[in-house]
Formats: structure tokens, sequence, C-alpha cells
């Protein structure tokens, strides 16, 4: 009887990116601190990795964090720029702490030590950033304040080809991982994203480029790559979609308010000749309500503001009908369009 050897399938359910796969060594990670605190540790057992496992703000692990010599340094890639990182620090550093002080007695007189934390973001975006960047979580406050009374700061470091090159100098990992995920963005700008992955993979092995980590991962790397960049384009094109819509947003409101300003030029000249409401209507083909609303409108604003024409009446009959704001805006589909704008 004939027996196959099943296919092992690949799995999918990954849950680190590429960058938390690759520093997942101890000596690579020891070698990006040195490079990134100007240290020369040499045995990696000093580290002490307490990443999180189960972060409820991530769906896939790109973020480090470990202790070594009373320091702890919490190490996150990016692909997209967020102001916010500053905030899911907070989040994740309290965790930490939290963790490391579940037996310590936080109610006692004695100053329970802890690690000095350290935070620090490797970016390799498409958008154009600087070799360095701070961010502050005093950025997201909404009264702002010379001295805050809860800080914290992060480095962001752009580790993108032509950036930050010193660095990358002495840490060949960094220097690698910078030039794979240049690859692949580059060649998927010509070939499916498939095909750009395996061709990087290829090439970095014959050249040396993480060449280890790729040959043992090399199932498992193909795909989070494929995963990372249809995420990273997916987001990008979310973006682009969105600036998109407000663009036309912002054009077709800008119609809509240039035909009342016009409107009201209209009006205002044909008051001067001294026509009624009635003959601005006709004239205009509006509504006698939407006119004298129009005029009184403008008869506010003249006496709220000297600067405004002078030179013709907007006074009106009393018993001219004249109806809310609300509803001549109604009628000129101003409620609709400002719905439109709102939904951004």
């Amino acid at each position: 009887m004939n027996q196959t050897t099943p296919t092992q399938p690949v799995n999918r359910l990954y849950k680190s990116r590429i960058f938390a796969m690759l520093y997942s060594d101890r000596k690579d990670l020891l070698d990006l601190y040195n490079a990134v605190s100007g240290k020369h540790y040499e045995d990696p057992e000093l580290l002490e990795i307490n990443t999180l496992e189960n972060a409820i703000y991530m769906s896939m692990h790109n973020d480090l964090s470990f202790l070594i010599d009373s320091r702890l340094s919490l190490y996150e890639h990016q692909s997209t720029y967020s102001p916010n990182l500053p905030l899911r620090y907070l989040f994740y550093i309290s965790d930490l702490y939290s963790g490391m002080t579940k037996d310590e007695n936080l109610y006692g007189t004695k100053c329970i030590q802890i690690p000095t934390p350290q935070f620090v973001i490797f970016y390799n975006g498409s958008q154009e950033q600087p070799d360095r960047k701070i961010l502050r979580l005093s950025d997201a406050y909404c009264v702002k304040e010379e001295h805050p009374a809860l800080e914290l700061t992060a480095v962001m470091l752009n580790i993108n080809r032509g950036h930050n090159e010193k660095l990358k100098g002495m840490c060949k990992s960094l220097k690698d991982y910078s030039e794979y995920t240049a690859r692949v963005r580059e060649y998927a700008q010509v070939k499916p994203v498939e095909e750009a992955v395996e061709q990087a993979i290829s090439e970095c092995i014959q050249e040396g480029i993480m060449a280890e980590f790729l040959k043992q991962n090399r199932a498992e790397a193909k795909q989070v790559s494929i995963y990372e960049y249809d995420e990273e384009k997916h987001m990008r094109q979310e973006r682009e979609a969105s600036w998109e819509e407000g663009r036309e947003v912002g054009r077709e409101e800008g119609k809509f308010e240039g035909k009342i300003e016009l409107l009201r030029m209209q009006i205002q000249k044909k008051l001067v000749k001294g026509k009624s409401v009635s003959e601005i209507s006709e004239e205009l083909e509006e509504e006698e309500d939407v006119i004298a609303q129009m005029i009184r409108e403008m008869g506010e604003e003249r006496a709220a503001d000297k600067h405004l024409p002078q030179n013709f009446p907007l006074s009106l009959p009393d018993d001219d009908p004249v109806y809310t704001l609300k509803k001549v805006m109604e009628e000129l589909e101003y409620t609709s369009k400002r719905k439109n704008t709102n939904l951004l």
C-alpha cells in the first residue's frame, strides 16, 4: 500500500513581524542595543526579554521589550508614522511596571525601585521623515503646559536607505533589515508582491544580507513579508482615498459657498437700485422668503460690523414673511452638504 508524506502547511497565524522575528536572537538584539545606546556589552545572556505576549493593542508583535543593567528598553518597528506612539507606549510601560511590582507593597514607606525606560521607534515607511525625531506624550494634551505633570518621550529613528547610515554601520542586522525591506518595496512596484518577496529573499541570501535568518525562516519570512507589504499598501490607499474624498468635498463646498456669495452680491446691487423683494426674487429666480432672509442676515452683519458697506438699504416691511435660518438653509440644500462634510 502506497503512503504519501503529507506536506507541512505554512502557518499563517503568525505572532511576530519580521523585525521582531529577527531580533528574537539575543546576539542580534544586543548588537542593536549597543549601536543605539553607545554601550559595549558582549554577553547576550545579560538581556532579560520581557515583551508582552498578549498586548490588546497589537495584532502582530512588532515590538521588543528587554532589561539590561537596570534599564528597560522598548523598541518598536513602524512602517507608518503615528503621533500616537507615546500614548501607546504609556499603556505598554504601565502594564510592564504593573507586572514587575505586583508583589511589592505600593502603599508602604519604602521607595520601590523600577528600571529606567527608553523608548525607540525604528521607522522605514514610505512617508518622508527626518533621521531623528522626538515624539512627546504632551503633544496630545488638550491644554499645553510648559512643564506637564506627566511626560513620555520616544525617539524615532529613520532606518530607510540614505538615513542613519552611521547607526546601521554599527549594527549589521539593522542595515540588512533595512536593505531587505527596501528591496521588497522596490520590486513590488513592478511585479506581484509574492514574486517581489521571493526575489528579495533569494538575492539577500546570495549576497549575505540576513542570510542565516532567511535560510532558517524562509517560508514564514516570505508569508509575513507579503502580509506586511499588503497591510502597508492598504493603509496607504486608505489614506489617499480619504485625502481625495476630503478634496472633493472641499471643492463642492467651495462651489456652494461661491454661489451663496454671488447671490448676496446680486441682491446688494438690486437693493441699491431700489428694487423690492418681489422684484429681486423674480429677477434672480429665487423664493421671496429666501431673498428676505438673506437681506435680514446682511442687515445684521452690517449692524455688527461698521466696515461692511453702508450705501444701500436693508430694511424690510414688517409683514414680509421670513423663514428661520434653518429653513432657508434647507431650501438651499445647505444641511445635506454640511452632513457630508461632517462625516469626514
